[in-house]
């Protein structure tokens, strides 16, 4: 199959459960991740090793693996006046050369002898504010409209820091991440676009037809 565009992983994360407290009361949340060394498997719902604290929220098989570009991270720290190392927002793959915001729905990534597909974007709840000790941070991380994406894992494998990104398989139905979070958070007119995509999500679809509803 050919490559439409290639990248890099520059490094996989993967995190348990912690319990702190927030506001007063205990919780728990697995945004924290730690770096992997050598190959890691791609299975199921997860990257071994990785949890999700809250299943309503996070996890499952449209929200299996999260990805973040190194670009991004470069972008907040001109805006921050500070570096962000890899993981800083709780992602599982660290990107350089991919451009994530653009990735559309349904594009396929491989990488080492895992296959992913780029499903929905992240929307941050307040543990985000949390890991940047920053409550306000959830509204600019909004704001920016840089989500990061979830992927589906279309074929289990093992994948490690290192290999190489390759997009391999692009509908051309033009939905991008991007645009989903754009109309998520600013454009809801626009909202018959997740409709008229297969590979949008479920949950996605019932929020779009929602919004229509209400019209």
């Amino acid at each position: 199959m050919s490559t439409i565009a290639e990248g890099l992983l520059r490094s996989v994360h993967v995190g348990i459960p912690q319990q702190f407290e927030h506001n007063g009361r205990q919780v728990v949340s697995a945004i924290w991740k730690a770096p992997v060394t050598g190959r890691v498997a791609v299975a199921g719902i997860n990257i071994a090793g990785d949890e999700q604290a809250d299943r309503d929220a996070h996890g499952g098989p449209d929200k299996a693996v999260y990805a973040y570009a190194r670009e991004d991270y470069v972008w907040w720290g001109s805006q921050l006046g500070r570096s962000l190392e890899d993981a800083a927002f709780g992602e599982n793959l660290t990107t350089e050369g991919i451009d994530v915001t653009n990735a559309i729905v349904g594009e396929h990534w491989e990488i080492g002898t895992v296959t992913l597909e780029v499903s929905e974007p992240r929307v941050p709840c307040w543990r985000l504010g949390v890991r940047m000790e920053d409550a306000r941070f959830v509204k600019r991380f909004t704001a920016a409209l840089r989500s990061g994406t979830y992927l589906r894992i279309v074929s289990a494998g093992e994948l490690a820091a290192g290999d190489t990104v390759r997009v391999v398989e692009r509908p051309d139905h033009g939905l991008t991440i991007g645009d989903v979070f754009r109309i998520y958070t600013v454009d809801r007119g626009e909202a018959q676009r997740l409709l008229d995509v297969p590979q949008m999500s479920k949950a996605w679809q019932a929020w779009a037809q929602r919004v229509i509803d209400k019209r």
